[in-house]
């Protein structure tokens, strides 16, 4: 499964630097604007203790985990809706994600250039959202127009998709972004149909510096919450520069600038549930693997996960959570134990679960 999420923000909040920290892939980050004009991807293993121990356990040769792709957007100004700055181009880039990092810069520091001129979040933030309200105010007037005949003649889908449609806007022209409208589960269908910039889930980066001011973060995290969106805080130049070292000397560099928490896990960690995602695995001698399926799944769609014949040739799944298993000591003994359950077709998998399949 490929999903993707989009880093966006305005120019010199070091959107390009946390990208190489994540990916430890050499992109542009100079400090003037505009300097990423094609979107880089980079594909991001999902930190997972359970992952190696279960390695550890089977004595695998090899050890897969999950990945998820991030995608560094260039820098959005004011105006990006109507073409400003190359606008309507990094809007196209973050349409084809899943998900928006939104990183918003808090730290002052006279050297780097703030596209604004002065370090203020909660305006950036509503800067960038009004952007992809707007870009999604003319998405959705578009669709309107051209559904009017079938709204005419009473069809019933026309119908549908038109009444989503009118909440949506009046959301949009209130401020609001698509995300905020509350739909039943047919005009959610709808909404996800049209692929609007606001309607994406977002996660909002907090881009501190260690050592340097930073604005008022209590505020600004109530604001997020309020939003019923999540975020994250990371010194992006920091985990730049810990992602260049070997374990050992990361450690010591942690400790000495008495950084104690780890940011670049915490944003792949929160990204991966942002998109609804969990985690099964496969384990044995020659591979233990992490496959990431969306929450909800039953065992036979998981098993697309492998291979797309899974689904229609599946017959039962033999499950057990991987902590259980660790406690056996051995998959024979927890077969003997009855700790390894047979489950059929409407088994919903649950994230650590580790499975296999039956075909």
């Amino acid at each position: 499964m490929s999903l993707s999420i989009g880093i966006v923000g305005l120019p010199n909040v070091g959107k390009s630097t946390l990208f190489n920290a994540l990916t430890q892939k050499a992109v542009p980050a100079e400090n003037y604007p505009f300097c990423t004009i094609d979107p880089s991807v980079g594909v991001v293993a999902v930190p997972d203790e359970r992952l190696q121990k279960l390695s550890d356990f089977s004595k695998s040769a090899k050890t897969i985990p999950a990945v998820i792709e991030f995608v560094d957007i260039a820098g959005l100004v004011k105006g990006a809706s109507a073409g400003e700055g190359l606008g309507n181009q990094f809007l196209s880039h973050i349409r084809e994600v899943d998900a928006i990092a939104q990183v918003v810069r808090v730290f002052e520091d006279g050297n780097i250039i703030h596209v604004a001129g002065a370090i203020n979040p909660l305006n950036d933030i509503e800067v960038i959202n009004l952007e992809l309200i707007l870009a999604d105010m003319q998405t959705v007037t578009k669709r309107h127009g051209s559904i009017a005949r079938e709204v005419k003649q009473a069809d019933k889908v026309a119908l549908l998709e038109n009444s989503v449609l009118a909440k949506v806007l009046t959301a949009l022209e209130t401020g609001q972004l698509a995300s905020s409208v509350k739909l039943d589960d047919k005009e959610k269908e709808v909404l996800k149909s049209l692929h609007l910039l606001s309607a994406k889930p977002i996660l909002y980066v907090l881009n501190r510096k260690t050592g340097a001011k930073s604005a008022d973060l209590e505020t600004l995290k109530t604001f997020i919450k309020n939003s019923g969106a999540g975020f994250v805080e990371v010194d992006a130049q920091i985990e730049q520069e810990l992602s260049e070292l070997e374990a050992g000397d990361k450690q010591t560099f942690k400790q000495e600038l008495e950084v104690t928490d780890d940011g670049v896990n915490d944003l792949i960690k929160s990204s991966y549930e942002l998109l609804g995602l969990i985690t099964f695995f496969t384990t044995g001698e020659d591979e233990t693997r992490a496959w990431t399926i969306k929450q909800g799944w039953t065992a036979p769609w998981a098993g697309t996960a492998i291979h797309t014949d899974f689904k229609d040739r599946f017959i039962r799944a033999e499950v057990i959570g991987w902590q259980e298993l660790l406690n056996s000591g051995s998959y024979n003994h927890a077969r003997d134990k009855g700790l390894v359950r047979t489950e059929g077709k409407e088994y919903v998998v649950k994230n650590g679960d580790v499975i296999e399949f039956r075909i």
